[in-house]
C-alpha cells in the first residue's frame, strides 16, 4: 500500500503540540455552541511566528462564507507585525480535535505561506506537512500574475 502522506510529513514536535493546546484552549474558552449544537464560533486556530509568538483566532460562521479560524489567526499575526510564520493548526470545539484546513484555507496557505507547517490528523496520528503539499497540482496564483 502506498503512503498517503506527502514527503514533507513529520510526526508533530513538542513545539507543535503546544500550538495545538493554544488552539484548543482558545476555542474551549470562546465557543458559543453547546455539544452537538451549531454555532457561530466552533473552530479555533493558532499560528506560530518565527520569533516564537503565538496568535490565535476563532471562526465566524455565516451562511455567506464567514472567515475560518485559520484566516482569523493569520490576520491577527499580521496585525501584530508577524511576517514570518512557521506553523498553523485548527481545532474543533468540544474535543473534536485537530481538523484539516478546508479548500479555501489550503489555497490561501499555498499562495501566501507555502513553507508553513500545517498540523493535520493522519492515520498515523498528528503530523505536520508543508502547506505547499496540501494541494498537489494546485492553481498557482502568483504564476498567473506575470
Amino acid at each position: 500500500m502506498t503512503n498517503p502522506l506527502p514527503p514533507s510529513a513529520q510526526i508533530v514536535s513538542e513545539i507543535e503540540l503546544v500550538l495545538v493546546d493554544h488552539a484548543r484552549e482558545t476555542i474551549d474558552a470562546t465557543t458559543d455552541a453547546g455539544p452537538g449544537e451549531d454555532g457561530i464560533h466552533t473552530m479555533g486556530a493558532a499560528v506560530r511566528a518565527a520569533d516564537g509568538r503565538i496568535f490565535t483566532g476563532v471562526n465566524l460562521y455565516h451562511f455567506t462564507g464567514g472567515p475560518c479560524a485559520e484566516l482569523v489567526a493569520l490576520g491577527a499575526a499580521r496585525a501584530a507585525g508577524a511576517t514570518e510564520l512557521t506553523h498553523i493548526v485548527a481545532v474543533g470545539n468540544h474535543g473534536r480535535g485537530v481538523k484539516s484546513p478546508c479548500g479555501r484555507d489550503r489555497q490561501i496557505l499555498a499562495d501566501h505561506y507555502p513553507e508553513v507547517r500545517v498540523i493535520v490528523p493522519s492515520p498515523e496520528g498528528l503530523v505536520s506537512v508543508l502547506a505547499s503539499d496540501l494541494l498537489p497540482l494546485a492553481f498557482d496564483y502568483h504564476a498567473e500574475q506575470v
